[in-house]
């Protein structure tokens, strides 16, 4: 007989299971305190779905507010956190999860308006990510005042103090990105500046590799550390120039070559710094671009904090998740499936709430608005797939189970795509489009004829529609379905969840699918095959589950690849080899050291990603 010592799943009066969830929704998403707030998080859906139906005709606001509660219900679908805690509320936050930040100008002025810029983007629940590629090397010296240049790096250590400083006094978000091209002559600090303990702490921090950089690492070429030569002062560096493509600049620029490196060796030592602190990561810059939709007007060179989202100087993530292992009926049965009709009919839903985010949010910067308003950018992925396909009887790291991922994001982006065409039709395409051009690029190219052809008659309302998050927070409030698309971390855990004053508490967690099994089947009863985590399976499964997914995508995956503690370096190595030859735009990677901390605590003591450390909850 099945145990009945757990409480059911859904008492009716709330769909919280776990009182991790209902603490999460309490502290982040709640909108009001005790007797003068929100008593259910209905009541939070309810105002979020009114928010977004605002922006809809007069006439039509009831209906919509109506559809979009019902894509919320039963957390089907999970928009960003930004927008669950913001929207509806009047307070003076942005509903976007994450900007990059414009161009770092390289004089003092351009450096401190940068940085004021990104901490009134910080201030108002923003995540940033900054490309730090237009500052001079270390050692040169200025034009003007005839001092020294202190490099990127030092800069990078005053960002992250006023980031400290902002999420000190209350703010939620303290995630930043940092990029620096591969061939910046100081890449080589860059790489090994985490090394340092307690250094950089509210970055993550990638390298932008190029194709060429790739094939010289292939042929064990030398590689060439240059810097825009009109920058630099006649003595710096070699009298050989090399014209480069560098941010800022409008095509190709002279650029004056400070010293050549082994590219291999280079590679070993970005290889070397993630294997032993899990930064930094890559970002496969030329294929960002390469694939970029709006590739006529963008040039991309970094990524919101999570990597999801590679955006243009001051874009912005305007993020959403469909809820798989809501969609699964007759879980742990032969009978199980996957409801894709109901996805299909749910997400047009999703993209019309997210298109409306657009012209309901409010942006830290008028110049983010700009941008945001002329691409209107979504970001619609998933979460719990792992659950999912635990549910449907499919190992994450089995062929099927691949198939079957695909599948779905296949449904999902066809689906979103069509539903943008809709309101291109409807309310008008985005100001970007370029139709002929648009339709150039590759990604589009891969999209079913019809798809296309209503894009070359009507239009799309919006430049991108996908990419898959962690969906850490979001995915902790909807009873703790499995991230994103990574599989389960844990059965078992304990979960660190920062405070609104600054400390965490500590709380038990258990997998929605283990929850569910053991609720149908009793607290004895033998795990099917199915039920993996994200230690063990082989780092090879990641990364082909991400490869699975990228093509289905246009933007990017935020995914992070578990390595065992004893892990080969060499193996190593080539894990991003083979992710650069799989065709994804970026890889990242974590294997425990025992100086690292962790969010989630396991009884063997296995250490988590570091992306869901409390002070960067990506969501």
């Amino acid at each position: 007989m099945p145990s009945t010592a757990r409480p059911p799943r859904d008492t009716g009066d709330t769909p919280f299971v776990a009182d991790i969830s209902r603490h999460i929704w309490r502290t982040k998403y709640r909108f009001g305190f005790a007797s003068d707030g929100e008593a259910g998080i209905r009541e939070s859906w309810a105002r979020v779905a009114e928010a977004l139906a605002a922006m809809e005709a007069p006439d039509q606001r009831t209906a919509w507010a109506a559809r979009f509660r019902e894509a919320l219900e039963g957390f089907r679908f999970l928009p960003g956190g930004r927008i669950l805690a913001g929207a509806g509320t009047g307070h003076r936050v942005t509903l976007f999860n994450c900007f990059v930040m414009g161009r770092i100008e390289d004089s003092m002025d351009g450096i401190f308006d940068a940085l004021k810029e990104g901490a009134l983007t910080m201030q108002q629940g923003g995540g940033v990510g900054f490309d730090f590629s237009t500052l001079r090397p270390r050692g040169t010296m200025t034009r003007h005042t005839r001092t020294i240049a202190s490099g990127p790096v030092s800069f990078m250590d005053i960002w992250d103090a006023t980031c400290s400083t902002i999420l000190s006094t209350g703010a939620r978000r303290g995630a930043m990105m940092a990029t620096l091209r591969c061939d910046h002559p100081d890449i080589e600090e860059f790489v090994e500046a985490k090394r340092e303990p307690g250094r950089l702490t509210r970055f993550n921090v990638s390298v932008q590799v190029t194709d060429a950089f790739m094939e010289a690492v292939r042929d064990d070429a030398a590689w060439p550390l240059v810097f825009p030569a009109e920058a630099l002062e006649p003595e710096a560096g070699s009298e050989e120039l090399l014209e480069r493509d560098w941010p800022g600049y409008e095509g190709p620029v002279p650029c004056r070559v400070m010293r050549w490196v082994g590219a291999r060796e280079l590679w070993g030592r970005i290889m070397r710094a993630t294997y032993d602190t899990a930064e930094p990561g890559v970002l496969f810059v030329d294929r960002v671009n390469h694939w970029n939709n709006l590739w006529y007007r963008e040039h991309i060179t970094a990524s919101n904090p999570c990597g999801e989202e590679p955006l243009p100087p001051y874009g912005a993530c305007n993020l959403g998740s469909v809820n798989l292992a809501a969609f699964v009926g007759k879980p742990f049965s032969e009978q199980a499936e996957l409801d894709l009709d109901g996805i299909r009919d749910m997400v047009p839903v999703a993209v019309r709430m997210l298109d409306n985010v657009v012209d309901a949010s409010r942006f830290p910067l008028e110049a983010q608005a700009e941008t945001e308003r002329a691409n209107r950018r979504l970001g619609l992925g998933i979460t719990g797939l792992a659950d999912a396909l635990i549910m449907l009887g499919l190992r994450y790291d089995g062929e099927a189970g691949r198939r079957k991922a695909a599948e779905v994001m296949r449904v999902i982006t066809h689906a979103a795509y069509h539903a943008s065409v809709d309101l291109a039709r409807e309310k008008g395409p985005c100001a970007v489009l370029e139709r002929e051009r648009y339709l150039q690029s590759p990604f589009v190219q891969s999209l079913p004829e019809d798809i296309r052809t209503g894009i070359t008659e009507y239009g799309i309302r919006n430049s991108h529609l996908t990419s898959i998050a962690p969906t850490g927070t979001i995915s902790l409030l909807a009873n703790n379905v499995s991230g994103g698309l990574e599989p389960a971390y844990a059965f078992h855990f304990r979960r660190h969840v920062l405070e609104l004053d600054g400390t965490t508490t500590e709380y038990p967690v258990e997998d929605y699918a283990h929850d569910l099994w053991r609720r149908e089947r009793g607290e004895d009863a033998p795990l099917p095959e199915a039920f993996v985590t994200a230690t063990e399976l082989d780092p090879q499964a990641h990364l082909a589950m991400q490869a699975a997914l990228q093509p289905q995508v246009d933007s990017s995956i935020s995914k992070t690849i578990n390595i065992p503690a004893d892990f080969p370096f060499g193996a190593f190595e080539d894990l991003y080899q083979r992710a650069y030859d799989l065709g994804l735009k970026g890889c990242t990677t974590y294997r425990p050291t025992p100086e690292r901390g962790a969010v989630l605590e396991l009884e063997d003591s296995v250490l988590a990603p570091h992306c869901c450390s409390p002070e960067r909850e990506p969501d």
